[in-house]
This record gives structure tokens, C-alpha cells and sequence, in this order.
């Protein structure tokens, strides 16, 4: 029997990610199931990223739902005339309004940036409220179909919006989130949006609820020392840390680093809150621009001759904690898993920024600079030998 276009099924909308939900979440098991929290939540943090909130709340209800909480001024359900973006009814029930636009004021909370269309649609029931200028306002939707009229405006006090959502056991192999691996993905997000507080609040235990909150002053510093606690103490007490723009790069970069005992490099990367585990032009900018900080102290100080080769790159790491975060406009990745950064104006700029901040925090620190780069020098000979 032949296949010709006639046998070609197109399915759009609704329709498509409901018959094909791996492609918009990932899978139907745990992790698409996270990955469709993370869409809702993503919201939230933007709304923090465009100055519009100051916290995010996440609970797990006792009944299998999760309720999604910002503190801001209240999405419009629907407007007229010329707005900033689509409203939320829009982004509730349109495809095409679905997905968050890539830029330093989004951040890739989960990794497929549908929005919240797709939750909508991947749950078997959905409320959507807003309060603010003192009303209240719920539209409530099943499998992503409104199921009555919105409800009448009430009396509210505060303002913000909560979207609560039951993920459809029709869909999904299991309904049950994970409290530990949606808490260290909020961490991490805290970590990478100086000043968001996110809390995550689990209703399902028998007895107390288990709450965390994170919030991260220092961003990347904090992290940097997170992580410098899980292996022990620094040479010096504080995280050398800086955040720069550079419109070179069509975005921002915030970088905290230290040195510690051992040999083992820990190393984090970043673009626009995603992870980047491969790396990319970000990482490689980083090692370029301590290793130049680092080569020119060591002539300064007589440890490497005239004779010797500049440090290379990927002989300065032993012992080095850091995390490299990125913001960009145009964020471009090498591979389908956005794994690598590709842009190659951001190997330069944060290569720039990395060689002028240390070479100035060695100079007003001589003698950590000395004791750092002495352990530094004495560790690339050891392993060249």
C-alpha cells in the first residue's frame, strides 16, 4: 500500500500536545511530570525578572495538585488595544502565546519553555486566579478547556497570581512530584536571580508540612560558597565574585570563583538560568581570563621565568570552585540540548572581564595573590611532570 500526503496526520493545538506530550515535556514519567511545574513556575520568576514580583510560592497540595503563587501586581486576564506580551488567557489557551521569548529577562527555569498552554492542557483540571485593585477573579479550565464562564469579580485584598494545576494521571505514569529535586532546581534558580525568594511547601505528609525558602543576596558568591561547604574550607573566607554588562555580548555576566585544597576543578555554567553541562564559550572566557590573571602575578613574582610558556587554560583549575552565569538576548547553543553555548562574542567579553577583575583583586591582595599563585604554579608543574 503506498503513503502519500493524503496519509499524513497534522495535529495542532490541544490535539497535538495531548497525543504527543513527550515532545512538549520531555516524557510522561517523573521528569516530564517536574518539567511541567517547572513551565509554570518559569512564569513566575520571569514575572520577578521584569521587576514585577518579589516572591514565588510553590506548594504540592495533599489532594495531588500544585499551586504556583507570585506576589506581583496581577496578570490582566484579558486587555485590549496594545499590551506588553500576551494576557493570560491568552497564554492559557493559545499555543503560539504559549512559549516565554529567549532573553536575559527569561529565565529557561525548565527546558522545553512551552508556558503554560501546555500545563493547561496536560492537566485534568486548572485554575487560573488573579487579585488585584482589590477584586478577585478565577477562570477554571479541564484538560485545557474552559469549563464555565469566568467567575464574577470578588472583593480581594493584596494582589498577585496563583495558578493551580492537577498534572492528568490519563497522561502521566505517575501524579506524584518530587519534593527533593523541585527544591534543589528552586535553590539553584535563587542562586542564579540575586534577590527572587522562592519557597517550595509539600502538604502531603501526614502531620506538618515540610517547607524551604531560598533567597541568595549575593547570587553566584553564595553558590560559589555552597559549594566550596560541601568540600571544605577556602584558602580565604570570601568568594571573588563580580557581575558586568557588556553589550557586546547583547547581555550580562556574573561570575564568583575560589580556590581551595584538593585537585579537583568544580566548575557550574549558565546561560539564561539553564545549565550548561557541556560547557561552551562562557566556560572557556572564564579559563581564558584566569589564566592570564593568574600568568601575569606569576612573572610579577619571579615563579615563572621569561622562558616559560604562559599558563595554558586548562592547567589552572586544580583546586578551583566557580560558577559562570551568562544573560543573553540571542543565546546561541551547539546541539539540540542547548548543553553548549556557541556565541563566540561571549568567549571575548567574559575572558575581558574575568583577566581585568582578578588581575585588580590580586593587586589589592598581594600576599593571598602570592599564596594562590604559588599553589597554582607548583600544581601545573606536579602534573606536567
Amino acid at each position: 500500500m503506498g503513503y502519500d500526503a493524503a496519509r499524513i496526520e497534522v495535529l495542532e493545538g490541544r490535539e497535538a500536545v495531548r497525543r504527543r506530550p513527550g515532545m512538549y515535556v520531555g516524557s510522561t514519567g517523573e521528569r516530564g511530570l517536574h518539567q511541567l511545574v517547572l513551565e509554570v513556575v518559569g512564569r513566575a520568576v520571569n514575572r520577578f525578572l521584569a521587576g514585577r514580583c518579589g516572591s514565588v510560592d510553590v506548594t504540592l497540595t495533599a489532594d495531588g495538585g500544585v499551586r504556583v503563587a507570585d506576589d506581583g501586581p496581577g496578570d490582566p486576564f484579558e486587555t485590549a488595544g496594545a499590551t506588553v506580551g500576551p494576557d493570560l488567557e491568552a497564554l492559557l489557551t493559545s499555543f503560539c502565546a504559549g512559549s516565554e521569548p529567549v532573553d536575559r529577562y527569561n529565565a529557561a527555569v525548565g527546558h522545553f519553555g512551552w508556558g503554560l498552554f501546555v500545563a493547561n492542557v496536560l492537566s485534568s483540571r486548572l485554575t487560573a486566579e488573579v487579585r488585584s485593585e482589590g477584586a478577585r477573579r478565577v477562570h477554571e479550565y479541564a484538560r485545557g478547556v474552559a469549563v464555565v464562564p469566568p467567575a464574577v469579580m470578588e472583593p480581594a485584598t493584596g494582589s498577585g497570581t496563583t495558578i493551580a494545576f492537577w498534572p492528568d494521571a490519563e497522561i502521566f505514569e505517575t501524579t506524584r512530584c518530587s519534593f527533593a529535586l523541585l527544591a534543589e532546581r528552586f535553590r539553584q534558580v535563587a542562586f542564579l536571580n540575586r534577590g527572587l525568594r522562592i519557597s517550595l511547601t509539600d502538604e502531603r505528609p501526614a502531620g506538618e508540612a515540610r517547607v524551604v525558602a531560598f533567597r541568595f543576596p549575593d547570587g553566584v558568591r553564595d553558590f560559589v560558597a555552597a559549594l566550596d561547604a560541601e568540600t571544605g574550607v577556602g584558602l580565604h573566607p570570601e568568594p571573588i565574585g563580580f557581575e558586568r554588562d557588556d553589550p557586546r555580548m547583547a547581555g550580562t555576566m556574573e561570575v564568583a570563583l575560589l580556590w581551595k585544597g584538593g585537585q579537583e576543578e568544580r566548575m557550574r555554567s549558565f546561560a539564561n538560568s539553564r545549565a550548561t553541562p557541556e560547557g561552551g564559550t562562557h566556560v572557556d572566557g572564564f579559563h581564558d581570563g584566569v589564566a592570564a590573571a593568574v600568568t601575569a602575578v606569576a612573572r610579577e613574582l619571579g615563579l615563572l621565568t621569561a622562558a616559560d610558556p604562559d599558563l595554558r587554560a586548562d592547567g589552572i583549575g586544580v583546586g578551583l570552585t566557580a560558577v559562570v552565569s551568562v544573560k543573553l538576548d540571542r543565546p546561541e547553543y551547539l546541539g539540540a540540548t542547548h548543553g553548549l553555548l556557541g556565541d563566540t562574542d561571549v568567549r571575548v567579553c567574559v575572558g575581558e572581564a574575568v583577566r581585568e577583575y582578578l588581575g585588580n583583586w590580586f593587586e589589592e591582595r598581594p600576599e593571598r595573590a602570592a599564596e594562590i599563585v604559588d599553589r597554582i604554579v607548583r600544581g601545573v608543574r606536579a602534573v606536567s611532570g
